[in-house]
């Protein structure tokens, strides 16, 4: 019988063709020397070799831009050298005014506008762990988190202001209004700002905008955080539906920040451009700034000087393409080059410092077309839930692996994610 040569598969050859495209791009980024190098740290994970450390080191580069626009919305710009200024100026005040110290907690909970940037790093700047709420919910969401982690300090909008007033007056904590009267808010809880006392009804309020103009040339508080100490803490209620803060610290959140800029790098070689050489992006920002994709769309712009553009146009885009959760501290799964055309319905390619097993019913690694459940290990991921020791303890295998509770998929080195484990 005469010999049958089987012909090629032309999705698999494809497949293959791609993986080898973008195994060039992230040699030629993260090989030892180059930008994105990678070492193992101490717990035996990925790390960047180079970068900051901490949220700090990173914000504190972006001084560098200067006049260039940081933030837009509307016809209201902001350059990087006001937004930092002001950052310093509200670290100071949540220091020396407030009394805060490092590792208190703050909360944020305000819609996006440029309050909200200046407030997060802000508490950066002071060495407090940011608590961004997410805008859009109720009083009891808020009043559970905030029972939970207790914040020495509540930064709020006008339209959030009536949902944490309650929670103020019972623990005397005191309000930063970052905009608007108060007036906005479903309760109609007007704000008097008290100038650090404390009003009739027991609600201790100042206006952000009744704050002393930022002194450009003022430096931020004298406070230095720790890689390992904590930076955030994002709630989310996952597929359980109850409420859990994920706990980061600055290293997973400076790794998320380099995994944002190493992603636009990606892109740029992949279409054939030198990575910073490109005109500093414009970003959409449709996306809540508490959400967890928000940060690595942010942290993508404010690393090359891009300018966020606050909008409401849903078409406008807003978030970055992947993969990533409140506990990867944001996207770690992205496509770049020819990938985000050939494979639309995928999550895409690990970033450098993550390490990604899709795993059996026993944690063994599963080969490649295989379908199992999406392990992620490396530098961004969260150090586990506040205050809850046993859903940490069920969300962590040996080794340090995160179990995402999503089923997955990989191929040539993309990760596709198809669903969630039954139960997860």
């Amino acid at each position: 019988m005469p010999h049958t040569v089987p012909s090629p598969d032309p999705e698999a050859a494809a497949s293959a063709e791609l993986a080898r495209r973008a195994a060039r791009v992230e040699t030629s980024l993260a090989e030892p020397g180059a930008p994105f190098a990678v070492v193992l740290g101490e717990r035996g994970t990925p790390e960047y070799a180079d970068g900051p450390r901490t949220l700090r080191e990173f914000v504190e580069t972006t001084w560098a831009y200067g006049e260039a626009p940081f933030l837009i919305a509307g016809e209201r710009a902001c350059s990087y050298g006001e937004f930092f200024a002001a950052a310093s100026a509200l670290a100071v005040r949540l220091r020396e005014g407030y009394g805060l110290r490092p590792g208190g907690r703050a909360v944020i909970a305000s819609g996006n506008r440029p309050e909200w940037q200046i407030a997060f790093w802000a508490a950066q700047l002071a060495g407090l762990v940011a608590v961004p709420l997410d805008a859009g919910w109720t009083e009891d969401a808020v009043t559970y988190a905030l029972e939970d982690c207790e914040p020495g300090v509540l930064l709020v909008d006008g339209e959030r202001l009536g949902r944490v007033a309650g929670w103020a007056r019972r623990t005397g904590t005191r309000v930063v209004l970052l905009h608007g009267s108060g007036d906005e808010s479903a309760s109609g809880q007007r704000a008097e700002s008290t100038g650090g006392g404390r009003a009739a009804d027991g609600l201790r309020v100042e206006r952000y905008e009744d704050f002393p103009a930022p002194d450009p040339l003022a430096a931020p508080p004298d406070v230095e955080p720790r890689p390992e100490d904590d930076a955030t803490i994002l709630y989310t209620s996952g597929a359980t539906g109850r409420l859990r803060g994920a706990v980061a610290t600055h290293l997973a959140q400076a790794g998320a920040a380099l995994n944002a800029r190493y992603h636009a790098a990606a892109s740029a070689r992949a279409r054939g451009a030198i990575p910073g050489l490109e005109p500093a992006p414009v970003s959409p920002m449709t996306v809540p700034f508490s959400d967890a994709a928000a940060f690595s769309g942010f942290y993508g712009a404010m690393a090359a000087g891009g300018t966020l553009a606050l909008t409401d146009d849903a078409d406008a885009g807003g978030g970055p393409a992947g993969y990533g959760l409140a506990e990867t501290c944001g996207v770690v799964l992205a496509p770049f080059g020819d990938d985000r055309r050939a494979e639309p319905g995928g999550a895409g390619r690990p970033a450098p410092v993550t390490e990604v097993r899709i795993a059996g019913p026993s944690g063994e690694e599963l080969p490649d077309g295989e379908p199992g459940e999406l392990w992620l290990r490396g530098q961004s991921m969260f150090r586990g839930y506040w205050r809850d020791a046993a859903a940490t303890g069920a969300v962590f295998a040996d080794g340090g692996w995160f179990r995402t509770g999503d089923r997955a998929v990989r191929r040539d080195g993309w990760v596709s994610v198809v669903g969630r484990l039954q139960g997860a």
